[in-house]
């Protein structure tokens, strides 16, 4: 019997040298195209340990799984109960904050300065102003989930002269780029005080539909609304209508409900609506696929050593622990 470890994500030559040595006596599969379901049934019964994000239904066909290292911030479909007591989950908090949070920056620039608009005139070769833009200096900024994406993009809100609000799940100390800082129980106070709503937040039992419609219509005329974490966490039919009618200036999303947005859906024609298809994080920034590598190859060399690993998932929470 021997123990394989497999990759269900692109390597280079330099990471799999490194990982080889990390993994010292197991014996590596590297199935990047993240197709299981070719994997030998005898191959998967030696399986101790995934890097990437396996299909449940592949797992349970790993009965000496001990440990899988996500690609992803979010646990979505691994916690409560999905896996087996003797398997560690660990995620990859910590590596997106920084391509993440530069992406909402973009999204929040481009919509209070209408850029979105003008490449719209741009593509009919139209040159024409359309009205007043607004500043981000002194916009109140309400950020839900402060983690390492929520976090980085308070940051970058702060360091343009916004005035920050964060929210979180738990009491924590105030970081120095955040005004006041809130529970999430305390939402519906602060919601209505923000002129730019921002969401970095889990797909969790606790976070789907936590913009109601009521929240929408509670949430202060002409503001906007970023979501780069998961698409349920908003109430799309909702979103829609107050984009239409005009109660809300405009909204970015990186990610949507339901996702991939189908063609036809209302929110492809709203002109007020940024759309962009669960990008800001992935390997779409070397930066990105730096930390992720990193993180990786850290675990890899903690879990043969029988050390405490990085990112350890609470499995009915589906938050890292602290």
């Amino acid at each position: 019997m021997e123990d394989n470890a497999l990759v269900l994500f692109q390597t280079d030559a330099v990471f799999r040298q490194r990982l080889t040595k990390q993994l010292d006596g197991m014996t590596l599969i590297f199935n990047e195209g993240g197709d299981t379901g070719r994997i030998a049934p005898e191959v998967a019964a030696d399986i101790t340990v995934i890097l990437g994000n396996p299909d449940i239904g592949f797992t349970r066909r790993c009965p000496r799984l001990r440990w899988i290292q996500l690609q992803s911030a979010g646990t979505d479909g691994y916690v409560n109960g999905e896996l087996g007591d003797n398997v560690q989950l660990t995620n990859a908090t910590g590596s997106y904050g920084h391509g993440v949070s530069e992406h909402m920056l973009a999204q929040t620039l481009m919509l209070y300065k209408k850029l979105h608009l003008y490449r719209d005139e741009q593509n009919k070769s139209r040159w024409r102003t359309r009205g007043m833009v607004k500043s981000i200096q002194g916009a109140i900024v309400l950020v839900l989930g402060m983690g390492d994406i929520g976090g980085e993009y308070a940051r970058r809100m702060k360091a343009l002269g916004a005035y920050v609000i964060g929210l979180r799940r738990t009491p924590q100390p105030k970081p120095d780029f955040v005004d006041e800082q809130f529970l999430a129980e305390q939402l519906d106070e602060v919601l209505p005080r923000a002129d730019i709503v921002a969401l970095a937040l889990p797909g969790v039992q606790a976070t789907i539909g936590i913009i109601s419609r009521a929240r929408i219509n509670n949430m202060k005329q002409g503001a906007i609304i970023i979501n780069a974490g998961r698409g349920s966490a908003i109430d799309t039919p909702a979103l829609c209508d107050a984009l239409e009618t005009g109660h809300l200036d405009g909204a970015a999303l990186d990610v949507t409900d339901p996702e991939p947005l189908p063609t036809g859906h209302r929110l492809w024609s709203l002109e007020n609506a940024l759309i962009t298809p669960h990008i800001a994080g992935g390997h779409n920034m070397k930066e990105t696929t730096g930390y992720i590598m990193e993180l990786n190859l850290e675990n890899a060399g903690r879990f043969m050593r029988a050390e405490a690993l990085k990112n350890l998932v609470d499995m009915q929470t589906g938050y890292r622990i602290p």
